[in-house]
């Protein structure tokens, strides 16, 4: 059997419990792909966006309804050596993808908040390069774990209870929404596939974050700790941006309004 089969295999059988499963729940329960969907799904070249790209494939040729998929990379200003090693992964895996070039690091490296910036400016040349091949959504490879860090930064840095949703519609972009099939996965599950399958991936890749730590690293470290507590900690984090009770809340928002708990507390 070719690699890349065997590789597909591991998704469905010996993964199904903990990534095959769970991908296709969000999918379900979220709502994320439709009938004659075109979806651009998004590879960074790390392990999340290339499985992403695999269950998305497997989703398509034995789906309950039809969609097309455009598989995109911006180049940001990879080294040859991490640019490569993409192109090794998308060979073989069997992947066909469209490989554009932006100044994104170059600009981001200036910034005083680089990381921020480096976001913010992806996300633009994805949706923009996304409507040039006519697709009306934008796959990402956002897991569990990231939406539970996501929480815990809005707390601890922001002082704000925010999560990171599992579809999106954009402001600046009209007719194109953001999905994260892999919102219900979490990280060590994608860690042991790969790891497993033998496959090698580039990590973020930006000379910026090699300098210095994230807050994202931050919270991993932090999450580790408080998994010492508590095992199930991220599990926690994760389900209470589901079981919000209003009646306790101070204020909270909805669109461009601000509720408070005064509102109707003589009512």
């Amino acid at each position: 059997m070719e690699k890349y089969r065997e590789i597909e295999k591991s998704i469905i059988k010996k993964y199904r419990k903990d990534i095959w499963s769970k991908f296709v729940k969000a999918i379900k329960n979220y709502e994320l792909i439709k009938e004659n969907d075109r979806i651009a799904v998004c590879l960074s070249g790390g392990k999340d966006s290339f499985l992403l790209a695999k269950c998305m494939q497997e989703l398509q040729r034995h789906g309950q309804f039809k969609f097309e998929l455009e598989f995109m990379i911006m180049d940001p200003g990879y080294t040859k050596e991490n640019l490569d090693k993409i192109k090794e992964n998308l060979q073989l895996l069997k992947i066909n993808a469209h490989i554009f070039e932006t100044p994104v690091f170059k600009i981001a490296s200036t910034s005083a908040s680089p990381c921020y910036l480096c976001a913010k400016m992806r996300r633009g040349y994805l949706y923009d390069y996304a409507k040039k091949l006519g697709c009306n959504k934008i796959a990402l490879g956002h897991h569990m774990d990231d939406v539970v860090e996501t929480i815990m930064l809005n707390l601890i840095y922001n002082g704000a209870y925010s999560s990171m949703m599992p579809k999106l519609k954009s402001d600046n972009f009209e007719n194109i929404e953001l999905i994260r099939p892999l919102y219900l996965i979490r990280e060590k599950s994608i860690e042991v596939w790969r790891d497993y399958n033998q496959l090698k991936f580039i990590d973020c890749a930006c000379k910026v974050t090699k300098k210095s730590a994230g807050k994202r690293l931050e919270m991993k470290k932090l999450l580790k700790t408080l998994e010492k507590y508590n095992k199930d900690v991220a599990k926690s984090i994760f389900t209470s941006a589901s079981n919000v009770n209003l009646n306790t809340i101070i204020q909270y928002k909805k669109g461009h309004h601000n509720y408070s708990f005064l509102d109707n507390y003589e009512k």
